[in-house]
């Protein structure tokens, strides 16, 4: 009798908090989907024996398409033979982390059943991508594109273009996805990478073959001209053409690209919902897990042009090629290969990631101007420094962060945190975050991120590859890069005035990037590196943001679908009982001390 009172009771109080948040944010639309995931081979990238993870049978999946404030349902079945969980690279998932996809924060949809995520656009344009975020199943598959178009009363700061792409682009091997799994740690994922990079899962465009497999193709035209317009091409040779916004999302597990058109520019306007200030360039370095919006004119004789993403900062031989084709033009493209930068120059890539700029008039998802909000004279609350390093634990190769691989807890931490403080589940705080650990551990390693408090995020990577860095919940704004080792001193360096804000930023070999975050929007999020075999080897750490006012228009309470798994198990399916009350974090230093210490090697 008395559960049952404690059920009702839970009821009903979280039918209220439901109508109170309805009634006291901004809606937009309700958008539906409903997604079956499973393998298939009768999608054939490559070759006819791989094993692809799609979504309604398409690879990649389908497009959410949706504008600022929509609420987005997507009802997903797991049909594949393990447990799944995605996650909406990008979207911050504003006072909800309930909804983020990640281990940290939900139990997996199991084999054979589904689970349905309940997500609003809150406050957010732009260019993003989904995907699975669980047993290297990414690799395989499982990704697709995500838009959040401008409310009509917000004006975008460039004309409306004629069509839009979107363009998903990632390194593929020969191996099906659960081969690499079982053999990371003895091989790097590098060796298996020699497959051609796909376009929208498609792979590379050679006029000599019959391209069974298929290529990606994108048509484009030309305006059509009035007579006063040809009057002006005949006597300046002028041509006129209609503007795509290409969205380009890397979607791969390792390998940073360079994206060019051959004989056409682009100009960058977005990345990652931030309008950024309008650069033409001729090649566009997009690391992993990172989108941008270009917009390219085709304004060039009515012809077919490739267009490629080669390797940058890698010396991998593998490319991926597809074909801009005019609809006038009859005659099939010839692969030649658009000229690039050396892919092994760094001083292009970094020189080209420093000058892409916040646009500081333009709105976004409000009215006022993106640099209403800045960091020019912000006070810092914390400072991580953190270090990408690898070791050996147990005899097994894995990657760690400040010498700390993550290990993930049968129970998602947000539950824990939420209904027993986290105990039995993880300590908060007990991992450096500015020092590297004196040996390699294992350990699941939550810390604590001050509400309402600035940090700043320093990452630092030892390795001879690439890395980036994703933080879930925020955008960031990326204020720095430099070589060799970070110190106080380092912050001359910054750009405080026009930074970029955006979700996923690359780190250089033997280099570091220094980001600010303002962390307002509570709940347990994931920080982690983008490369997949760095992720799912112990590159990752959760930041509990924890507001000690209950109040649900602060952060939501758990959905009424909520999955129990873990330490929970024997709750389901029953209601969330109520919470424990939560202890605030440990006490919030006054300022950020200036010295910081470092490695007791030389990096």
């Amino acid at each position: 009798m008395a559960l049952a009172r404690i059920r009702c009771s839970w009821l009903i109080i979280s039918m209220a908090t439901t109508l109170t948040l309805l009634a006291s944010v901004a809606r937009g639309t309700d958008v539906f989907f409903e997604w079956n995931i499973s393998i298939t081979m009768d999608i054939r990238p490559i070759n006819d024996s791989l094993q692809i993870i799609a979504i309604n049978g398409m690879f990649p999946g389908p497009l959410i398409n949706a504008t600022t404030d929509d609420m987005v349902h997507v009802n997903i079945f797991n049909n594949l033979d393990e447990p799944l969980l995605m996650t909406w690279n990008g979207i911050q998932q504003r006072l909800n982390s309930w909804q983020d996809g990640v281990s940290g924060t939900n139990c997996p949809i199991q084999p054979g059943k589904n689970w349905t995520y309940v997500f609003q656009m809150k406050d957010q344009i732009g260019s993003f991508f989904y995907s699975l975020s669980t047993n290297f199943q990414k690799s395989a598959g499982g990704f697709g594109p995500i838009r959040i178009n401008n409310r009509d009363v917000i004006k975008v700061p460039f004309p409306k273009p004629d069509g839009e792409f979107d363009l998903l682009i990632g390194d593929w091997s020969y191996l099906n996805y659960t081969e690499i799994r079982d053999n990371l740690g003895n091989k790097s994922v590098f060796q298996y990478l020699t497959a051609p990079i796909l376009m929208n899962g498609k792979a590379n465009y050679d006029y000599t073959q019959d391209n069974s497999y298929g290529y990606e193709l994108f048509n484009v035209t030309r305006a059509n001209m009035k007579l006063k317009d040809i009057l002006i091409y005949l006597e300046s040779s002028l041509l006129v053409g209609k503007t795509y916004r290409f969205r380009i999302s890397n979607v791969g597990s390792a390998l940073s690209f360079n994206f060019r058109i051959r004989s056409h520019e682009m100009v960058l306007v977005e990345t990652e919902g931030s309008y950024t200030n309008q650069i033409t360039l001729d090649s566009l370095d997009v690391h992993v897990g990172q989108s941008y919006s270009v917009l390219v004119t085709a304004d060039k004789p009515e012809d077919d042009y490739c267009f490629i993403a080669s390797p940058t900062q890698s010396k991998s031989s593998t490319f991926g090629l597809g074909v801009l084709h005019y609809t006038n033009s009859h005659t099939p493209a010839v692969p030649i290969v658009p000229d690039g930068p050396d892919p092994m120059d760094r001083n292009f890539s970094i020189m080209q990631a420093k000058s892409i700029r916040w646009n500081m008039t333009a709105g976004a998802a409000r009215p006022n101007p993106q640099g209403t909000f800045n960091v020019t004279n912000v006070t810092l609350s914390q400072t991580f420094i953190l270090y990408g390093l690898t070791a050996e634990i147990d005899g097994v190769h894995r990657y760690t962060v400040n010498n700390v691989s993550y290990r993930t807890p049968k129970t998602p931490l947000k539950l824990a945190d939420y209904l027993v403080n986290g105990s039995g589940v993880y300590q908060l705080d007990t991992f450096p975050v500015r020092s590297i650990n004196p040996v390699s551990v294992d350990g699941t390693s939550v810390v604590t991120g001050i509400h309402k408090g600035w940090i700043e995020l320093v990452f630092r990577n030892i390795l001879s590859e690439m890395d980036s860095w994703h933080l879930d919940g925020f955008g960031f704004f990326v204020v720095g890069f430099g070589d060799g080792v970070w110190t106080p001193a380092s912050r001359a360096s910054y750009n405080l005035f026009d930074p970029v804000v955006r979700s996923t930023v690359q780190v250089y070999p033997k280099g570091w990037t220094a980001v600010y975050a303002y962390l307002d929007n509570p709940g347990m999020w994931n920080l982690r590196s983008q490369r997949l075999e760095n992720w799912y080897l112990g590159q990752e750490i959760y930041i509990r943001v924890y507001d000690s006012d209950n109040n649900t228009a602060k952060e939501r309470p758990p959905p009424d679908n909520l999955l129990f798994c873990g330490i929970f198990a024997p709750l389901a399916p029953q209601p969330v009982p109520h919470p424990v009350p939560r202890p605030a974090p440990h006490p919030a230093p006054q300022g950020v001390p200036e010295t910081v210490r470092l490695p007791m090697f030389s990096p």
